[in-house]
């Protein structure tokens, strides 16, 4: 799944949710159970993912949703192999978003 958000400092939990297609609920159980994830909160309480927030749920996302891990094994997964792992997924990211701008390139010829 390639998941696209416009550049931003700062994304609703709306908006993220929608991006993943996944409940604002999933979003917020991830943030108790991932240490990674933390959104900061505006005064009224309203959750403002960073990129970097959006970084870790794609990874977690992908281990979670697509990879069939558990939430423990994706937590040990993200402790013990994080570096090696979040290179390795970051480059498949990147290709599949150069996937998506050819396709749409070609599609425009």
């Amino acid at each position: 799944m390639h998941i696209e958000l416009p550049e931003k400092r700062y994304y609703g939990i709306g908006e993220v949710a929608k991006a993943f297609e996944v409940n604002t609920s999933l979003l917020r159980f991830w943030e108790k159970e991932f240490d990674v994830l933390k959104p900061k909160k505006n005064a009224k309480g309203n959750r403002k993912f960073t990129p970097e927030d959006i970084k870790n749920l794609k990874f977690i996302y992908h281990l979670v949703k697509e990879r069939g891990f558990t939430l423990e094994g994706a937590k040990t997964h993200l402790k013990e192999e994080k570096k090696q792992s979040m290179t390795t997924f970051e480059i498949i990211n990147k290709l599949e978003g150069i996937k998506a701008q050819l396709v749409k390139i070609k599609s425009q010829l």
